[in-house]
């Protein structure tokens, strides 16, 4: 996911990804912790997604304040 992306969706949308991100986050840690993950660098790509949203809604909230 880009930045680019990000930015271009309402905070409705990006508040849901979120929320879907990190429920991918938490499965991603238990199967790591049972062996069961394949594709570890999924883990890197979705603690960096998860980084950029809340960037980028903290960034929002502050040109909303201003």
């Amino acid at each position: 996911m880009k930045v680019v992306d990000v930015r271009t969706k309402t905070d409705d949308e990006l508040k849901t990804q979120l929320g879907d991100l990190t429920k991918e986050a938490f499965n991603l840690r238990f199967q790591q912790a049972t062996n069961q993950l394949e594709n570890t660098a999924r883990m890197r790509a979705v603690r960096r997604d998860v980084a950029r949203i809340k960037t980028v809604l903290v960034q929002k909230a502050a040109d909303a304040a201003k």
